[in-house]
C-alpha cells in the first residue's frame, strides 16, 4: 500500500493530548529549569506530534502541507515585525526616541511620580512597541528619580511595568500586538480598537490608584545624578528639533486614516533616515545599517565614556532584532500545523468544549489556557500562539468574532508574563528596575485589571462582537 493510500485513523483523546502535554512538560523542564532555548523544544515537540500523525496514517507531504498553511498565515505578521525593526532603528537614527525621553524626564513631579511614571512609560512603549526598551530607558531614569526623592520603589516599579505593557499591548509596532490577531485570525487595527474595551477601564483604575498613593508623597523636585547624566549625554549626541516628531505624526496619522500598516511603516522609516541625515548630520550608510542591524552609539560620533543606560537606549532596532521572534513563530506554527491537520487538535478541543456552553465559559477557558502556558513557559509569545490555535475555530463555531479571542489573548497572555518571577520578562524587569517581581506585582495594576474587565465583559456581553451566519460561513471556508 502506498503512502497516499494509507488509511487515516481518528486520534484518541490521549493521542491528541499527548503532544501538547509533552510540549508543556518539556518547556517546564527545558526552559524553566535547564534554561534551554524555546525553539528546539518546540521542534522536538513537533517531531513527537509528527510521529503520532504518521501512526495515524498521515505521510510527510500531508504534514508538510499543514505546516506550510500555518506558516503562510503567519507571514503578514512576520512582515510587520520586520517593519517594526526597521522603524525602531530609523527612529533611533533620526533622534525621535531620544528626544522623547530627554524631554519626558523633565516633567516628573514627586506628588505625581506614579502617574507620571505610568504615563511616560505608556507613551514611550506605545511609540516604540517595546516594554523592555521602555523600562530599560525611561524606567531606569524614573527609578533614579524615585531613589533621589526617597519615594517607595515598589509602587514606582509597578507603575513603570504597567505603563510599559500598556504600549506592548496596544502599539501597532509591538510583536505581541501583531501576534495576537495572527493567532486569532483577526486584523491588527480592529484588534487594537477592540482592546480599548478592557484597556481603558484598566488604565483609569490604574491612574486612580497611582494618584491616591502619589498624593502622600513628599519631597522637593530634584534631578538625580543618573538623570542628569542621561540628559547631558543625549544632548551631546543629538540635535533637538521639532522635525523629529514628524515620524510620530505620520504613524499616528496612518493609524487614524487606516492606511496599510507595512507601507506606512516602511515610508516612515525611510523618512526618518532622511531626517537623521538632515538634522543629526549622520551618513546614509549608517542609516541603512540602522534599518537592518540597528542603531549603534558609535554613529553619533560621541567620544566620551558612555553610561550603560545610554547604551541600552541607543543600541537597538533593526530587522535583526526581531529575527528570534519570527523563528519562534515559525516553530510554533510548525507544531500547530501538524496537530491541526492530523485532527489531534480537534479531538482535544471537542473534549474541552463539551464542558463549555456560554460565552463567559469560553473566555474563561481561554484565560485559563493563557495562564497555564504563561506560568509553565514564562513566554508571552507561546501564551498567545498556543491558546490562539486551540480556540481559533471554537470562537468562530460559537459565532464569536476572532477579535474577541485576540483581545483575550492579549489581556491574559501578554501582560501576565512580567508578573511571573521565573519568566524572562519578570527577571528582566526585576533586574532592570531593582525591585523583586513579587514586590512590584501588586502595583502593576493594569496587568491584572485587564483580565478582570475581560471576565466582566464576557459574562455581561458588553463589548462582545458576534458573527452573522454569513460571516461565520465565510470564515469557516477561509474566504
Amino acid at each position: 500500500m502506498s503512502k497516499k493510500e494509507r488509511i487515516k485513523k481518528k486520534p484518541t483523546f490521549f493521542q491528541g493530548f499527548f503532544p501538547i502535554l509533552f510540549m508543556v512538560i518539556s518547556l517546564t523542564i527545558g526552559v524553566g529549569i535547564l534554561k534551554i532555548r524555546t525553539e528546539p523544544i518546540i521542534i522536538i515537540s513537533a517531531f513527537v506530534a509528527g510521529t503520532i500523525a504518521w501512526r495515524l496514517g498521515y505521510n510527510w507531504e500531508e504534514m508538510q502541507a499543514g505546516v506550510i498553511e500555518k506558516i503562510a498565515r503567519a507571514l503578514p505578521a512576520t512582515l510587520i515585525l520586520w517593519s517594526v525593526g526597521l522603524l525602531i532603528g530609523s527612529w533611533m537614527f533620526s533622534g525621535t526616541v531620544p528626544m522623547i525621553i530627554y524631554y519626558g524626564v523633565e516633567i516628573v513631579n514627586p506628588k505625581y511620580l506614579l502617574v507620571t511614571a505610568f504615563i511616560i512609560s505608556a507613551i514611550l512603549s506605545t511609540i516604540t512597541g517595546t516594554s523592555w526598551g521602555s523600562a530599560g530607558t525611561i524606567g531606569v531614569a524614573i527609578m533614579g528619580i524615585a531613589g533621589g526623592l526617597g519615594a517607595p520603589l515598589a509602587p514606582v516599579a509597578g507603575a513603570v511595568v504597567a505603563g510599559s505593557y500598556f504600549g506592548d499591548k496596544l502599539s501597532p509596532f509591538s510583536d505581541t500586538t501583531n501576534l495576537a490577531p495572527l493567532a486569532a485570525g483577526s486584523e491588527l487595527y480592529e484588534h487594537i480598537r477592540h482592546m480599548l474595551y478592557t484597556t481603558i477601564p484598566a488604565t483609569i483604575v490604574s491612574l486612580i490608584v497611582y494618584f491616591i498613593v502619589g498624593m502622600g508623597t513628599s519631597g522637593e523636585v530634584g534631578t538625580p545624578e543618573t538623570v542628569s547624566l542621561l540628559r547631558s549625554q543625549l544632548d551631546s549626541m543629538f540635535n533637538w528639533n521639532i522635525l523629529l516628531l514628524l515620524p510620530v505624526v505620520f504613524i499616528i496619522g496612518g493609524s487614524l486614516l487606516k492606511l496599510p500598516t507595512i507601507p506606512t511603516m516602511l515610508g516612515t522609516s525611510i523618512f526618518s533616515v532622511i531626517i537623521g541625515m538632515l538634522v543629526q548630520g549622520f551618513t546614509l550608510k549608517n542609516g541603512f545599517i540602522s534599518l537592518i542591524q540597528g542603531f549603534n552609539i558609535s554613529m553619533t560620533g560621541y567620544e566620551g565614556e558612555v553610561s550603560t543606560m545610554i547604551t541600552t537606549l541607543i543600541n537597538r532596532g533593526g530587522v535583526a532584532s526581531v529575527t528570534s521572534t519570527t523563528v519562534l513563530v515559525y516553530c510554533a506554527m510548525g507544531f500547530a500545523g501538524i496537530i491541526s491537520i492530523s485532527g489531534m487538535l480537534d479531538v482535544v478541543l471537542n473534549e474541552l468544549m463539551k464542558r463549555v456552553k456560554t460565552t463567559g465559559g469560553i473566555v474563561l477557558s481561554t484565560i485559563a489556557s493563557c495562564f497555564t502556558v504563561a506560568f509553565v513557559t514564562g513566554n508571552s509569545y507561546l501564551s498567545i500562539l498556543i491558546p490562539g490555535e486551540l480556540f481559533r475555530d471554537v470562537y468562530i463555531e460559537r459565532e464569536l468574532h476572532p477579535k474577541n479571542l485576540s483581545r483575550t489573548l492579549e489581556d491574559s497572555g501578554t501582560v501576565l508574563v512580567p508578573l511571573i518571577p521565573w519568566s524572562a520578562a519578570g527577571a528582566y524587569m526585576s533586574t532592570t528596575l531593582g525591585v523583586p517581581t513579587v514586590e512590584y506585582l501588586p502595583w502593576a495594576v493594569l496587568n491584572y485589571m485587564g483580565i478582570v474587565f475581560a471576565i466582566i465583559l464576557a459574562f455581561t456581553g458588553i463589548g462582545i462582537t458576534k458573527l452573522s451566519p454569513e460571516e461565520k460561513k465565510r470564515m469557516q471556508e477561509g474566504v
